[in-house]
């Protein structure tokens, strides 16, 4: 890992020769740190110094808005070896984040195979499996033997992506066995790639949602997984190191949205104006949000003059019934993700839930309790049982609010992480004013207490 002293090291340099041959030493991603913390002017001139390879690898490091720098830097020549040496899955990638202008001349420049590739990738919708899947696959005809296998592994496939698992296919491209390399190199040579292969093939078809191949990838344990078009042709692989793309970019999507940040992919830094882009729009809907909270109090405010000490008690609900909300939420969304629940474990999901918040509800109304019962006068000490009484029930409503909205959207086939955590506090803090204030309003006028 390229350190601070280490980059302080580079910039020290001001010999091209002397950086360069430092720069090849480097790892492809610690180079392009170094570049990306480097002024704008320098970026270009810095990377015009990494040989064709080294260039490819550490393009595909850097973040978009310097990549899209760099593209409209370089010449020609150069953009089209880098985009050429690129991965198809890494191509499209980066094809998603450009200006349409700019991948149409990128598209031109590409060689015909290469562009077949990526327009392949690219026909695809987002986030399904055959958008993040790489057309370079080891492919294999059931009538070979063991060492024609490895022969023609040897003689066409060394610059494929990953060459742990070789896929063999019939006369029309139909996904039949997977064989490993292991397999391979300790058979026979005369064996037939047939019948040393598995028939039992583990594999995804090219809508499936990109979560759920990191599911099944991390279940089996898989390096990589082959994709299958409708006919069951085989049209491509999706690779582990995409997978943990693919995982960390879900996780925090999740994070965020239930945080409420609209994009789901917003960096520390990220530009001012994004961050406002993302966060404004939940902040202004909360806001709606919560005047309709207010307004629910409106009506009793009567109450709040009979009993001033309500004002004291009552933010105590707020956030309180939200949060153990979130909790409960946060887990439930963690697990659909993870796939360690589906809806058809909603019964059992909510009865664990239930039984843990009976003792979060237990917990927090009797503190509720013996807090009220310090503020309030002697005379008006009955509403310090209510307001246990709320807290309790508030909790309770909390862990079941937070167990069913995500399991209900995923049932809808929508995403789960849709249900942010400040609509779900702001939602059970109305609940829990109504309930209360309704209670001592009911208790005053009908029981006539004190």
């Amino acid at each position: 890992m390229l350190t601070q002293e280490g980059r302080f090291t580079l910039s020290e340099i001001h010999d091209l020769n002397r950086l360069k041959l430092e720069l090849i030493r480097l790892p492809p991603i610690d180079v392009g740190d170094y570049i990306a913390d480097l002024p704008t002017d320098q970026r270009a001139l810095t990377f015009r110094l990494l040989n064709k390879d080294q260039a490819t690898a550490v393009f595909e490091y850097l973040e978009p808005e310097i990549r899209e720098e760099l593209i409209g830097a370089l010449h020609d020549s150069q953009v089209r070896q880098i985009v050429e040496g690129m991965r198809p899955d890494d191509r499209a990638e980066l094809f998603d984040e450009l200006p349409a202008s700019v991948v149409k001349r990128l598209i031109r420049q590409l060689s015909p195979v290469e562009r077949q590739a990526t327009d392949l990738i690219l026909g695809y919708s987002d986030g399904m499996a055959g958008r993040v899947m790489t057309t370079e696959y080891v492919q294999l005809r059931e009538g070979l033997t063991v060492a024609e296998a490895i022969a023609k592994i040897r003689a066409n496939d060394k610059d494929k992506e990953t060459i742990y698992y070789a896929y063999v296919t019939d006369n029309n491209r139909k996904l039949v066995r997977v064989v490993s390399l292991r397999q391979l190199f300790f058979s026979l040579p005369t064996a037939y790639v047939r019948d040393i292969a598995s028939d039992r093939v583990i594999k995804v078809t090219t809508e499936m949602p990109q979560e759920e191949v990191a599911t099944i990838m991390k279940r089996y344990d898989l390096l990589a997984v082959p994709v299958v078009d409708r006919e069951d042709r085989l049209v491509g692989i999706v690779t582990i190191d995409d997978m943990v793309d693919i995982l960390e970019e879900e996780a925090t999507e999740d994070i965020q949205r239930i945080a409420g940040v609209t994009s789901g992919d917003e960096s520390s830094l990220s530009a001012p104006l994004e961050k406002l882009k993302n966060r404004l729009p939940w902040l202004l809907g909360i806001m709606a949000l919560y005047i309709g909270a207010s307004s629910s109090i409106s009506p009793f405010q009567g109450t709040i003059q009979r009993i001033p000490v309500l004002a004291v008690i009552m933010p105590l609900f707020s956030n309180t019934g939200g949060t153990v909300g979130i909790q409960a939420l946060t887990v439930t969304i963690r697990s659909i993700g993870l796939g360690e629940i589906t809806p058809g474990d909603t019964r059992k999901v909510l009865k664990q839930e239930l039984l843990a918040g009976l003792g979060t509800a237990l917990s927090l109304g009797t503190t509720m309790v013996i807090l009220s019962l310090i503020w309030t006068k002697p005379e008006e000490r009955w509403v310090a049982f209510i307001a246990g009484a709320v807290m309790a029930t508030n909790t309770l409503i909390a862990v079941t609010l937070g167990t069913l909205l995500p399991i209900g959207l995923k049932r809808l086939k929508f995403d789960p992480a849709l249900i942010s955590g400040p609509l779900v506090t702001t939602l059970l803090d109305t609940i829990g004013f109504i309930l209360f204030l309704t209670l001592i309003t009911f208790s005053l006028n009908v029981l006539h207490l004190a």
